[in-house]
């Protein structure tokens, strides 16, 4: 006789384990504590097996059955319903581990350290833009379509740079999941040209060797902290990227073969750089050094000797001195070097971008190392130096 709700809902329990039937193979389990299991009794390949179908009241009695014969007609096929069961339970797990979102957040754990500013921007524009449509996706099953409809949501707000960095930082978890076995190909390759062009915004510089000594003079006469007035005057005589300027640290700074040496993981390109210094940057640093040692960073925050300083420090101290946003900025001053070497100096170019750390690329298309040009770098600094010192002179 089959169950009925009613039995099922007010069946007690009792001292022993007892069961109540109901059909083709399908019972109520009751314990002494009060709970009550589903299960199915089968035969396969002349054996009897006992599944667990769930918990009642959360598996109520038309699921259960639901599920009795769901296994039944796996049976029917020849399949064991609990080698089912099992298997399509592996199958979640592993598609867990493989999704898109648990793939990044490995890669990410793998990046190593980078700027606090960069790890943030990237944060939001996973968390943002790619995990609500992507995450949960196993990596191997999405598809180049799937990737272009997503990056184009954040296109279609107008956000062209954003959709292009999503893009980039796809194809770079793609290649990481590559080489850990997850996918076979990175997919963000066959969406390239698939985006709408950026516009390229060029920071504002001075270039002319007249406006550069007024510059250079200027920044001599700030009157502002030690911290900010030493990198004011360092920005033109390293022309480093701003991000790089302001998390340099003491340790990095190689004193017996007078250049600073910073980590790969601290570089835009990701690969480890030599800064030369030239006598003048020496001097400033030198001055600098008692003020700032027992930091970690040697233009430290303000606001405490754990942080580097400001994004805003040295852009505001060139506010302050008279420049506008639309005549010089703190990245500007590598716009300043590389025209000014280039044209006046006329030093080799390769030389330049090898110092600006841009990608520079030999004849076979291997990027060159961190002392590739060295030599000729550290003669080309303190040209570059004693150049400025004269256009001060000058003005």
């Amino acid at each position: 006789m089959s169950l009925s709700d009613l039995k099922v809902r007010t069946a007690k329990p009792t001292d022993k384990n007892y069961k109540l039937s109901d059909e083709k193979g399908l019972h109520l389990l009751v314990k002494p504590s009060g709970g009550k299991y589903w299960r199915l009794k089968y035969r396969i390949d002349n054996k009897e097996k006992l599944m667990a179908l769930g918990v009642y009241p959360d598996t109520t009695l038309t699921s259960a059955r639901g599920k009795r014969d769901a296994a039944r007609a796996l049976l029917a096929n020849g399949i064991d319903p609990m080698d089912n069961k099992r298997a399509v339970k592996a199958a979640k797990q592993a598609a867990s581990s493989n999704s898109f979102e648990v793939v990044a957040n490995e890669w990410l754990s793998r990046r190593g350290e980078t700027s606090e500013g960069n790890d943030k921007r990237l944060l939001k524009l996973l968390h943002k833009d790619l995990f609500p449509w992507l995450g949960s996706r196993p990596i191997d099953e999405i598809t180049p379509v799937d990737l272009l409809k997503t990056v184009r949501r954040v296109e279609d707000r107008g956000a062209i740079e954003t959709a292009h960095r999503a893009m980039q930082y796809v194809g770079l978890i793609y290649r990481y999941a590559v080489a850990t076995g997850r996918v076979e190909r990175d997919i963000s390759a066959d969406l390239k040209g698939a985006l709408k062009t950026t516009k390229t915004n060029h920071f504002a510089s001075i270039t002319t060797p007249k406006e550069v000594a007024k510059l250079l003079v200027s920044i001599d006469q700030y009157n502002g902290t030690p911290v900010v007035h030493a990198a004011m005057k360092l920005s033109p005589l390293l022309f480093c990227r701003p991000g790089e300027l302001r998390h340099l640290e003491w340790s990095e700074v190689n004193w017996e073969e007078s250049h600073i040496e910073i980590p790969g993981h601290k570089m835009k390109m990701g690969q480890p750089h030599i800064i030369p210094l030239c006598r003048q940057a020496i001097e400033i640093l030198k001055d600098l050094q008692p003020i700032t040692a027992r930091s970690l960073y040697i233009f430290p925050s303000a606001r405490g000797a754990s942080r580097p300083l400001s994004e805003n420090g040295v852009r505001t101290a060139l506010r302050n001195i008279g420049y506008t946003n639309e005549q010089m900025t703190p990245h500007g001053f590598r716009a300043m070097a590389r025209t000014l070497l280039d044209e006046v100096l006329e030093v080799p170019v390769e030389w330049i971008e090898q110092q600006l750390a841009h990608a520079v690329r030999d004849a076979n298309g291997r990027a060159y190392n961190r002392t590739r040009h060295l030599k000729q770098r550290k003669e080309m600094m303190q040209r570059w130096g004693d150049y400025l010192d004269e256009l001060r002179e000058k003005a």
